[in-house]
C-alpha cells in the first residue's frame, strides 16, 4: 500500500452541511465537471442542449434529506463548497419554474431540479455514494463521467488515471510505521506532520500554521453560532434545536452546580451547536466529516474557553488529531455509506481523544492510546438517519463522541501506558472489517435501525 498523502487541508474542509459525501463532494463534484465541459470545442457545446444528474446508492436513498440535489445544482451553478454563503443550501428555492444557469464557454444552459434524478440504491458502479454527470445534446450524450463521494468530501472519478503524488519525507501507512518514522527521525509528532505538509503542499510553516487557524476560526464560528440559533431545524421531523438551551442552563441552573458537571453540559453544548450548525446546511468544517463535524469543535472549544491552552500547543494537537484521521481513512474509511457511523464519529471521537492528549504534553504512547480507546469504543456503530436527514441519532451523536473523546484522554493519561494491550493499528483493521460485514441497510440508507422508526410529528 502506498504512504499516506492527505493534506490536512483535504481533511478539514470548510464547506456546507448537513454530509460532506453528500453535499461537499457532489458539490465539488459537479462544479469540476462544469469546468471540464466548458472546456470541449466550442463547436460541440454550441449543440449541447442540457444537462443530467444521476444519483445512486446511498446518495438517492439520503440524498433529498441530505441535501444533494441543492448541493449539486450549486456546484454547477460555478459555487466552491469553502467560498458559498453560509446559508446558501437552506435558503435555495427549488419551487416550481426554479432554473439554475451553468454557464460554459460559448453558451448558459438551464438546469432545473429536475435534472438531479434520485437513481437506484442498489446499482453496478464501484462505491455506494454514486454521481453520473451527462452533458446533453438531446438524446446524444456529448460528455459522461462517473464520480464517487467516498466520505469527507473526498472525490473520485471512474477511470481516472492515478494522480502523481509527491513523496513525503517521512512516509508512513500505519501507526506501527509513524512510530517507526518518528523513533529514526527524532522528531515530534506534529514536527514529523508539518514537514510532511510542507512538502504535500509546498507551503510554509507560516502558511500551515494560518490556515491551521483558519480551520479553527471556522470551528469556533460554528460553535458561536449554534449556541445563539434557535428554533426548529429543516425537513420533516420538527427537530427543535437545544443548544442554546444547554449552555444557558450549564450556567445558571441550581441542577447544574459541580465545575466538572458544568465542563460536561458545556462540552455537550458546543458539540450540539456545531452539529445543528451542519444540519441546518450551514458553513462547518469536515472533521472528519460533516455528520461528526461537532466533536472535534467542541472539544476544541473546550481546550480553548476552559483549559485554556496556548494556540500553538493547539495547532500542534490539530497537526495530531489530523493523524489519527489519515490512518482512518487510510487504512479503512471515513463514509458512512461504507462503514457505518464508527467511521465517521468513531473516527472524530478518536481524534478529538489524541488532541487532547497532545496537547496536555502526552508522548505518543499516551496519545494513541487515547485514540484507540475512543475508537474502540465506537466499534460496530450504525449509520441509521431517521428520515434521511442528519439530525436523530446524528446530532446527539456528536455529543455523545465528545463525551467518549474526552473519558478516553483520562483513561488514556491515568493508566499504565505500557500494559495497554490494543493499538490503533489493530482497531482501524476492526473498523474496516466490521464496516465490510455490516448490513447495507445500516449504512446511511435510512432502512435499518432507527430509520424504521420515525417519530410522529
Amino acid at each position: 500500500m502506498p504512504p499516506i498523502t492527505t493534506s490536512v487541508f483535504e481533511l478539514f474542509k470548510i464547506g456546507p452541511g448537513p454530509s460532506s459525501s453528500h453535499t461537499i463532494g457532489p458539490m465539488a463534484a459537479a462544479g469540476a465537471f462544469a469546468r471540464e465541459a466548458a472546456g470541449l470545442p466550442a463547436d460541440l457545446l454550441t449543440r449541447s442542449t442540457g444537462l443530467s444528474v444521476r444519483l445512486f446508492g446511498s446518495l438517492s436513498a439520503t440524498g433529498l434529506g441530505h441535501g444533494t440535489d441543492r448541493a449539486v445544482l450549486a456546484g454547477l451553478s460555478g459555487y466552491e463548497p469553502e467560498t458559498c454563503p453560509p446559508a446558501l443550501l437552506s435558503e435555495m428555492d427549488l419551487g416550481p419554474g426554479a432554473a439554475f444557469p451553468v454557464r460554459l464557454g460559448p453558451v448558459t444552459l438551464s438546469v432545473r431540479p429536475a435534472d438531479v434524478v434520485f437513481d437506484a440504491l442498489e446499482h453496478g458502479y464501484g462505491h455506494p455514494n454514486t454521481l453520473v454527470f451527462r452533458l446533453l445534446a438531446g438524446e446524444e450524450v456529448l460528455l459522461e463521467k462517473v464520480a464517487f463521494s467516498v466520505g469527507g468530501g473526498f472525490i473520485q472519478w471512474q477511470d481516472a488515471p492515478p494522480e502523481v503524488e509527491a513523496s513525503p519525507p517521512y512516509p508512513y501507512e500505519s501507526m506501527a510505521e509513524l512510530r517507526a518514522q518518528l523513533a529514526a527521525s527524532g522528531l515530534k509528532l506534529h514536527e514529523l506532520l508539518l514537514a510532511n505538509e510542507k512538502c504535500l503542499t509546498q507551503r510554509g510553516s507560516i502558511e500551515i500554521e494560518a490556515g491551521l487557524d483558519r480551520i479553527m476560526a471556522v470551528m469556533a464560528e460554528a460553535v458561536d453560532r449554534g449556541l445563539n440559533a434557535e428554533g426548529t431545524l429543516p425537513g420533516p421531523i420538527g427537530l427543535r434545536r437545544k443548544a442554546k438551551v444547554l449552555s444557558d442552563r450549564a450556567r445558571r441552573s441550581p441542577t447544574v452546580q459541580a465545575a466538572a458537571d458544568r465542563l460536561l453540559v458545556l462540552l455537550d453544548a458546543y458539540a450540539l451547536a456545531a452539529a445543528e450548525e451542519n444540519a441546518a446546511g450551514h458553513t462547518i468544517v469536515t472533521a472528519p466529516t460533516s455528520g461528526s463535524a461537532g466533536v472535534v469543535p467542541s472539544v476544541l472549544a473546550v481546550m480553548q474557553r476552559h483549559l485554556k491552552i496556548e494556540p500553538q500547543a493547539l495547532r500542534a494537537a490539530l497537526l495530531a488529531g489530523a493523524a489519527v484521521g489519515f490512518l482512518a481513512k487510510h487504512n479503512a474509511s471515513i463514509s458512512g455509506a461504507e462503514v457505518g457511523c464508527q467511521g465517521e464519529i468513531g473516527v472524530a471521537s478518536a481524534m478529538a481523544a489524541a488532541m487532547l492528549a497532545y496537547a496536555h504534553g502526552f508522548d505518543l504512547t499516551v496519545t494513541e492510546n487515547a485514540a484507540e480507546i475512543a475508537l474502540e469504543h465506537h466499534l460496530g456503530m450504525t449509520c441509521d438517519p431517521v428520515a434521511g436527514y442528519v439530525q436523530i441519532p446524528c446530532i446527539e451523536r456528536n455529543a455523545m463522541g465528545a463525551v467518549k473523546a474526552y473519558n478516553a484522554f483520562l483513561l488514556a493519561t491515568v493508566e499504565d501506558p505500557g500494559r495497554h494491550v490494543m493499538d490503533l493499528d489493530r482497531v482501524i483493521w476492526a473498523m474496516a472489517q466490521t464496516g465490510r460485514d455490516m448490513c447495507p441497510k445500516y449504512r446511511e440508507t435510512a432502512q435499518g435501525g432507527l430509520a424504521l422508526r420515525p417519530p410522529e410529528c
